[in-house]
């Protein structure tokens, strides 16, 4: 399965592959004697892999309908996106229109990133505006906030926290983020997508099964409460 550095829900050092789900996987898929094998790829090039049913899993995700045609989901805790940016005395932001309006504001997203029909939709106008920047990572984004290269981004705040935790060079600009719930970006589920087309019906219906147990169980809640500082998941992660 593919993999991409997202917070702390998948890390990355060398070889070793960590965080959140990976754990998860692990003490739920290869105890039952499924063989893991990851391999680290930028996110988009993941989200391709599992869309042309050249990855058995795709990990994690938040439930779309792009996604829902080529996997079955499996929903493991509820999350969200947000608006963030660095702190400032600018007007508060209400709604993804009103970000679309302040052309002002430069924008950076991370590319593969997909939280619905409204972010797919202010990608397509960001970009018609000239205001868009695509980068391959949470790093990236947060590197582009601190040098001014963008003003914001919409993604999952414990995608950003875990990122800047897991880096030295933008670690301080933890204390400076900013958070801006909109409507257009309401609580979805999140978890993992089992692709229609890379596996056997049995082999399906098996990782089906487990994922499910795993679901139920709340192991995917306590990986993150273990994994992330106390507070930080509040308004992004909650159990289902």
């Amino acid at each position: 399965m593919p993999v991409a550095p997202i917070g702390l829900s998948v890390t990355v050092a060398g070889e070793e592959v960590a965080g959140v789900y990976p754990e998860v996987l692990r003490n739920s898929v290869a105890r039952e004697g499924c063989p893991l094998k990851f391999s680290v790829v930028p996110r988009a090039r993941q989200e391709l892999m599992f869309e042309t049913g050249r990855a058995d899993l795709l990990v994690p995700a938040t439930r779309t309908p792009k996604r829902d045609e080529s996997g079955v989901f499996v929903p493991m805790v509820s999350s969200r996106a947000t608006l963030i940016s660095l702190s400032s005395e600018r007007a508060p932001l209400r709604s993804l229109a009103e970000l679309q309006a302040r052309r002002e504001m430069r924008v950076v997203l991370v590319r593969g990133f997909d939280y619905g029909e409204s972010y797919q939709a202010l990608i397509k106008e960001l970009d018609q505006q000239g205001r868009l920047s695509l980068a391959s990572d949470a790093v990236s984004v947060a590197r582009m906030l601190g040098n001014g290269m963008a003003e914001v981004t919409v993604m999952a705040p414990s995608i950003l926290v875990g990122a800047l935790l897991g880096d030295a060079r933008v670690r301080p600009l933890l204390e400076q983020l900013r958070y801006e719930p909109v409507d257009e970006l309401p609580w979805g589920e999140s978890g993992v997508y089992v692709s229609k087309t890379a596996l056997s019906e049995a082999d399906r219906q098996s990782l089906l099964a487990l994922l499910e147990r795993a679901a139920k169980s709340g192991q995917v809640w306590r990986e993150f409460v273990k994994h992330y500082p106390p507070g930080s998941l509040t308004g992004s992660v909650r159990p289902r």
